[in-house]
């Protein structure tokens, strides 16, 4: 048979009743007249058609219909404060939404972030990825990092990081098919492509500044991710045109081998961006400041390692 809920004040009675074992002391707990708790008690016995108390000339005594009941009752208020207290302290740490690239968040962001936490415990940085714009006045973010040439109307910009480009392969594959004596003999080989937007540095460009002009790459696998192509290039399935941002880590652990003395700024970089006159905001400055500062790290290792001097 199913029972209505009782009303809360019946259940607060019963679980103060309960522990004190006295109808008085439960009274003072609460605020409440003895007369109060003593009546809650009985419309829980009514409702429920159970006897949770014997009322002995002294104190009181919980029947076998009470000592079942009495810890279900103290366990669903002592969730229900955990609870609120949890949803409560989520609210106070005032979350940051920071949308990217997935490509960029996943070689570049993401195993930064403890830098972050470390040194703002307060904001929880949520992130959410998109190939494409996002329009801050409809979707909910904060702030944005976008792959492109600066010039976002209506938004704040700063310059985040400037990329260079050049083509990696796997220690295994060089070793099976030997050095390339020239950037042309590449060619010779196979190359991973990149699918979608002509923004993204591509084969014909980098041909070009290596001297190459009037290049046609059209033979290969081709790829919608970055990551993709640059895990196909450390299996062994050919060679990749990477961007610094995306392969430092993988430089310096021997995972990747950047091919030729011979690199270029991409023609796109990545900024920040958020709404114009929020950039100085505490969360918004904050995530800047810390971006800015692992950037410039970054931009440092990979010059250390690949020999680099930026310009």
């Amino acid at each position: 048979m199913l029972h209505r809920p009782p009303p809360i004040a019946t259940l607060r009675a019963l679980e103060a009743a309960a522990r004190h074992l006295n109808f008085t002391n439960a009274a003072e707990e609460l605020c409440v007249t003895q007369s109060a708790v003593s009546h809650q008690i009985r419309h829980l016995e009514d409702l429920w058609g159970l006897k949770l108390f014997d009322r002995p000339p002294r104190g009181l005594v919980l029947t076998r219909n009470g000592q079942a009941l009495a810890p279900v009752v103290r366990n669903f208020f002592d969730h229900l404060s955990e609870t609120l207290e949890t949803l409560n302290s989520e609210v106070k740490r005032d979350p940051l939404r920071l949308d990217t690239l997935q490509s960029f968040a996943v070689k570049w962001l993401v195993p930064r972030l403890n830098g972050f936490h470390n040194e703002f415990p307060d904001i929880d940085l949520w992130i959410s990825t998109h190939d494409e714009l996002i329009n801050f006045s409809t979707d909910n973010v904060d702030v944005a990092i976008r792959l492109g040439e600066g010039s976002y109307p209506g938004l704040h910009s700063t310059l985040l990081l400037k990329e260079y480009v050049f083509p990696v392969c796997s220690p295994a594959f060089l070793e099976k098919v030997g050095m390339p004596a020239s950037p042309i003999n590449i060619l010779e080989l196979p190359l991973l492509l990149r699918l979608g937007d002509p923004a993204h540095p591509n084969w014909e460009d980098w041909f070009a500044k290596v001297g190459q002009k009037g290049v046609v790459v059209v033979e290969g696998p081709r790829f919608p991710d970055t990551n993709m192509a640059l895990q196909a290039a450390m299996d062994g399935q050919g060679i990749a045109l990477a961007r610094s941002a995306h392969v430092c880590e993988d430089l310096k652990s021997g995972k990747l081998v950047k091919l030729f003395d011979v690199d270029y700024p991409s023609n796109v970089f990545y900024y920040i961006v958020c709404p114009s006159g929020t950039e100085n905001t505490p969360k918004i400055s904050s995530v800047r400041k810390w971006l800015l500062e692992a950037a410039k790290s970054a931009q440092a290792e990979y010059d250390k390692i690949s020999g680099h001097v930026a310009a």
